[in-house]
């Protein structure tokens, strides 16, 4: 497999489990020369 294909799999992977945990908010993926470098997240808390 690629270099690339890894950084992708390993990216959808991390994005998955980042999904799987948060109620509100966003993921932002900064990429570099065809390779995700960096993950963001962003949570909202929701006060009723």
């Amino acid at each position: 497999m690629g270099n690339r294909t890894e950084n992708i799999e390993q990216s959808l992977k991390k994005v998955k489990e980042m999904l799987e945990k948060m109620n509100f908010g966003s993921i932002t993926l900064i990429v570099q020369d065809n390779h995700v470098v960096q993950i963001e997240r962003n949570e909202k808390i929701r006060l009723k």
